[in-house]
């Protein structure tokens, strides 16, 4: 097993793919100090001033010449963003060469969607009724039977006191959780003097079947407990007609996050997730990269291979409105990685993109979707929404995302509505925390798997979780939302 990584041939820095002692010898460069796993070591002299080179790009300067066989980290080196970019299209979209197909075991809804559980959702509309919807799921636990795979509720604390795009924020995430397929049935909890209206729900909702969604607004009741109870027998009763049945994967759609990051997420798990995503839409199926903020300074690595001229001005937008929120809110562009991520490895913005991108693998990005909105278009798209991890995964679950692939290097045991596939970067956490983490891409690092053979080992995993599989959060019942918020609380 080598003990360090230099990414690509103009890096000027190798990454320690396990701790290594002052002496050791890399590429004819001797450590001059211990390097911690996941941190840079200097390759050549880099002058003050000059770019430090990860990942065939700059993910910052030195603020001090480096030394050959030195460590690199933020005592001496820093970003190089700043604020908006003027972005130009320089197209490089190289399709995928289409692969047989396979399929899962999942059920097929009577709108046509396919999904990969089949659960109840309690969606309160407001904070107000947070534990009344706890209380149900709590209480009519007996009507998990048959192919009902659970009851499950989302608490929040919005949906009241809230203005102008908040608001409208607010409904239209839950309107879209509400026609989330792995949902069999749900029921729309309400207060009855919330800001979000039944009628404003209704609007944001749509069409729907008044046999799939059901409403419950609690101030109209004499007993919430006991006109909840005969509503979701009525969710049991319909959710309990589906069945697993084959589906093709080119149906499923996948959202791909990261957070508590360290040194060989760039190196393992988000290049196996990126070998992933390619296999799925080569096969017909679609992926979703979010974590807008992380994109920053990895531009590079996404915009040429946005599909057309009109998805690159939509990327470039996104991009810049997300870098002029920062800036709307006299905030730094560039104030993350986060203390964990420093101490994994990562030192500036550029540093953390450049690792969070690979996740997208080499696919062509086919449309730029707004937080809120639904996948629409098949093959990697890229979606709206910060690096938090809790209000990126329910927005990837929002957009129609079957289930999530989620990578770590520090470890985190939240789930999103989404079952959420937990895959560590390195062994020693996978070791440690197996009650967490659910594929292990830290063999990549040992030398056991290359990236595409781990690639293809997480297309199976997959595909088992499609068919029923339970995530190491499912087992435990983890499930959270929580919504994007930008504006004033009344």
């Amino acid at each position: 097993m080598p003990d360090l990584i230099q990414i690509h041939e103009a890096d000027n820095v190798a990454v320690a793919l396990h701790p290594i002692p002052a002496g050791t010898v890399f590429a004819g460069v001797t450590a001059t100090m211990e390097i911690p796993q996941g941190h840079k070591m200097a390759l050549k002299s880099v002058p003050a001033g000059e770019m430090v080179i990860k990942y065939g790009l700059p993910i910052g300067h030195a603020t001090r010449d480096l030394l050959p066989g030195e460590w690199v980290h933020t005592h001496n080196m820093a970003t190089n963003l700043s604020g908006e970019v003027e972005y130009v299209y320089q197209p490089h979209v190289v399709p995928l060469a289409p692969l047989p197909p396979r399929t899962f075991q999942g059920y097929r809804r009577k709108d046509g969607k396919a999904a990969i559980r089949n659960e109840i959702w309690i969606l309160p509309t407001v904070g107000c009724v947070n534990d009344v919807a706890k209380a149900l799921v709590r209480e009519n636990q007996d009507l998990v039977a048959g192919t009902i795979d659970g009851l499950y509720c989302f608490p929040h604390p919005f949906g009241c006191s809230q203005t102008g795009a908040d608001h409208a924020q607010t409904r239209k995430l839950l309107a879209a959780l509400a026609r989330h397929p792995n949902a069999g049935a749900v029921l729309v909890l309400s207060l009855g003097c919330e800001n979000l209206t039944h009628e404003q729900f209704l609007a944001e909702l749509g069409d729907y079947d008044p046999e799939r969604v059901r409403f419950l607004t609690c101030q109209e009741v004499p007993d919430e407990m006991e006109a909840g109870r005969a509503l979701l027998e009525a969710c049991a009763a319909f959710a309990g007609q589906f069945h697993r049945e084959e589906i093709p994967v080119s149906e499923l759609v996948v959202g791909m996050k990261c957070g508590g990051s360290d040194g060989l997420s760039g190196i393992t798990a988000n290049p196996v997730v990126g070998r992933f995503s390619d296999l799925l839409c080569a096969m017909g199926g679609t992926t979703v990269l979010t974590e807008v903020p992380e994109m920053f300074g990895a531009e590079a690595h996404l915009m040429g291979r946005c599909v057309s001229e009109e998805v690159f001005q939509k990327a470039a937008s996104m991009l810049n409105g997300f870098k002029n929120y920062f800036i709307r809110h006299n905030e730094v562009v560039y104030d993350n990685p986060s203390p964990g991520n420093r101490q994994g490895g990562i030192t500036t913005l550029e540093d953390k993109s450049c690792g969070c991108v690979q996740k997208g693998g080499s696919a062509p990005i086919v449309d730029v979707i707004d937080y809120g909105d639904a996948v629409t278009k098949k093959g990697l798209n890229m979606l709206y929404g910060p690096g938090n991890d809790l209000v990126s995964a329910t927005a990837l679950t929002a957009a129609g995302a079957h289930l999530i692939l989620f990578t770590t290097g520090r470890g985190t045991p939240f789930g999103a509505p989404a079952p959420t596939v937990k895959i560590a970067t390195n062994t020693p956490l996978a070791t440690r925390k197996k009650g967490w983490i659910d594929f292990n891409a830290g063999v990549v690092a040992d030398g056991a798997r290359t990236i595409a053979q781990a690639g293809e080992d997480l297309l199976d995993l997959v595909c088992r979780t499609a068919s029923g599989q339970l995530t190491m959060t499912e087992k435990k019942g983890f499930r959270e939302i929580s919504i994007f918020k930008d504006g004033v609380v009344l």
